[in-house]
């Protein structure tokens, strides 16, 4: 109920129930005023009937009493009078006239206890008021005394006297009164009502005013119609107050909003329309993203980076369809990351070619985004399958060190547009805070993995193999797995030093690189130990000891020829052969029982594989 409807409200209950309240006090008092006035009457006739009939007793002519008491009807508003006899006077002088005996209850009542009774009853809708009074012997100074006539003791009810008084008359004046105060009355609460609206109407029109700007404030909505300032007292200052904090708040929020969004590189869409709602996401979102920020900073790993992104955007953004792509420079190529939140899942939304060829990729050539939503078939390399049709896509190139190295790919129903335009502006912001993170984590695994490699073979090193043989023998124990290890060197390599130089040397160790890498499985490795010493482990073994692979190894290099100015190199192999855990208990004793094992290669001959027996072991050894 609005405001003013309450007020006017409120002043007319006030005025009525005034108005009720007076006009019941005022026929009740006029009621009991005629009451009063009526019984004062009656009182009055009683007692001019006692003297005339004491006069016409006296005078000897109390026969003409009727016509007496019908002289007394013509008194105004007196309707009847009747007197009637007690028993002692009838007992004296007889029962008289027919009127002169008890008419009805009251009567009897009255003439036996010799209490008067006054009420007042209704005649056919007039007002009646009844009085019956008894007379009683007195012996005081009254002359004639009642004793003359009357030979009874005092206090006896000689008989009494009944009367009706019509107060229509008066009841006509009440209400004639009581109609007039009630029109004065309600012109006066007329006028309350009007004085009451015109006081609150500056009140209740502010209050209007403000409960608009309130509601479109809540809908974001500033620049509204400021509160008109309608009274210059407390009401009006109200107004001015309100309109300078809603255009401070609207000057705050929009000069809060354009830092954020020039901080986030964020332009607001047509769907921002409320300003405090886009004020709220765009803080709410940097303090998600600075969490975010601060907890791929602790992760160890980009790939653990990566998860979280993932994560991310499937969980905390909704997009159910997406990909991560890491590009790989040095071949030309992009790895798949995560495809719908599946680490490590074959490339799905786009054709493989761009896995092996990254120029296919339009992101990756250009840097720029992609958004085939805008612009259908951008990019041909997209392939969402005959049966997704309706699905488009948007690649967002993450910039690292001045070139593209991921590549965050969105797909989207284009029949939603909205779906994707509320989100892609904070999925650009994460993806500008993890970004140098990436890029720190790959920078950190290039260098970690530089100082694992033999800059020259591209082989890794002794130190890798020492960091990853805790995981490589626990990995072979809960397998239950043998791991064979070979140790090689290659024949008088000193002589290749001594008589070419080293830079021919350095060529056939690289060589020898090639040879080794493609005579063993992608998951064995491959480690240049020291020197012209090389270490091969062969993991997953599913029997046998690895002497075959030896074998293949050493026909291998045996058959390798080396172009050297003015030359062709051609070279043999010894190689040492243990296998963990059948010929030691420990990785590190079986590396020295393949080396023992390479020495006695060496001492029967060279070019020759020799596994490891415990004969060539002397006990008393240590290693």
């Amino acid at each position: 109920m609005q405001l003013n409807t309450k007020t006017t409200l409120f002043a007319i209950s006030i005025a009525t129930s005034m108005l009720l309240i007076l006009v019941a006090v005022s026929l009740v008092s006029f009621r009991q005023f005629s009451i009063v006035t009526a019984k004062e009457r009656a009182e009055t006739a009683a007692e001019v009937v006692l003297v005339g009939l004491t006069e016409l007793m006296v005078n000897g002519v109390i026969q003409n009493r009727g016509n007496f008491l019908k002289r007394l009807t013509t008194i105004q508003d007196l309707k009847s009078v009747r007197v009637m006899r007690g028993p002692k006077v009838i007992e004296q002088y007889g029962s008289g006239e027919a009127y002169e005996s008890a008419h009805d209850s009251i009567d009897e009542k009255v003439i036996a206890s010799g209490e008067p009774y006054f009420g007042v009853i209704d005649e056919w809708g007039d007002p009646i008021f009844r009085a019956t009074l008894p007379y009683n012997v007195n012996t005081g100074n009254i002359t004639p005394a009642c004793s003359t006539c009357h030979a009874v003791p005092e206090g006896t009810t000689l008989g009494a006297i009944t009367m009706t008084f019509s107060i229509a008359n008066q009841k006509g004046d009440v209400l004639v009164t009581v109609g007039v105060m009630t029109l004065v009355i309600a012109l006066f609460g007329l006028m309350v009502v009007i004085f009451m609206r015109r006081l609150t109407r500056p009140l209740i029109e502010t209050a209007n005013h403000v409960q608009t700007l309130v509601t479109n404030a809540l809908d974001g909505q500033f620049t509204a119609q400021p509160v008109r300032r309608v009274s210059d007292d407390e009401i009006g200052q109200i107004a001015t107050d309100m309109n300078k904090l809603m255009s401070f708040l609207s000057s705050g929020l929009n000069n809060i909003r354009g830092s954020i969004a020039q901080l986030i590189q964020f332009t607001p869409t047509s769907h921002d329309t409320n300003l405090l709602n886009s004020t709220m996401g765009m803080v709410h979102a940097l303090i998600e993203t600075s969490h975010f920020k601060l907890a791929i900073e602790e992760d160890e790993t980009k790939r653990e980076v990566y998860c979280r992104l993932a994560r991310t955007i499937r969980e905390d953004f909704y997009i159910r369809f997406f990909s991560l792509y890491e590009i790989n420079p040095a071949k030309n190529s992009i790895v798949a990351i995560n495809v719908d939140g599946e680490e490590g899942g074959e490339c799905r939304w786009c054709h493989p070619q761009i896995l092996i060829r990254s120029e296919a990729c339009r992101a990756r050539r250009t840097g720029h985004l992609i958004d085939s939503v805008q612009h259908p078939l951008i990019c041909p390399s997209f392939n969402p399958g005959e049966d997704d049709e309706r699905l488009q896509h948007i690649c967002i190139p993450v910039i690292q060190s001045g070139t593209v190295g991921s590549i965050v790919q969105l797909v989207v129903d284009q029949s939603k547009p909205e779906s994707y335009e509320a989100v892609l502006p904070y999925v650009k912001l994460y993806l500008r805070e993890a970004s140098p993170v990436i890029e720190a984590k790959r920078l950190m695994d290039t260098l970690r993995e530089s100082t694992l490699r033999d800059a020259m073979t591209g082989l890794h090193n002794r130190r890798f193999l020492e960091e990853y043989v805790d995981t490589l023998i626990a990995n072979a124990d809960r397998n239950k797995k043998d791991v064979a290890i070979l140790m090689l060197d290659l024949d008088y390599f000193k002589k290749v030093n001594d008589t070419y130089g080293h830079d021919v040397g350095d060529t056939v160790l690289k060589e020898l690189s090639k040879v080794l890498r493609s005579a063993v499985r992608s998951s064995d490795m491959v480690i240049r130990y020291g020197g012209e010493e090389f270490v091969i482990i062969l993991t997953d073994l599913h029997g046998g000891n690895g002497d075959e692979v030896a074998e293949k190894i050493r026909a291998a290099v045996e058959e390798m020829k080396i172009q050297v100015p003015g030359a062709v190199l051609r070279k043999t192999i010894s190689i040492g052969a243990a296998t963990y855990p059948k010929d030691g208990d420990t990785f590190w004793q079986v590396i020295k029982f393949a080396d023992v094992a390479l020495y006695r290669a060496k001492e029967e001959g060279r070019n020759r594989v020799v596994h490891f027996s415990k004969e060539m072991w002397d006990e008393g050894q240590e290693y």
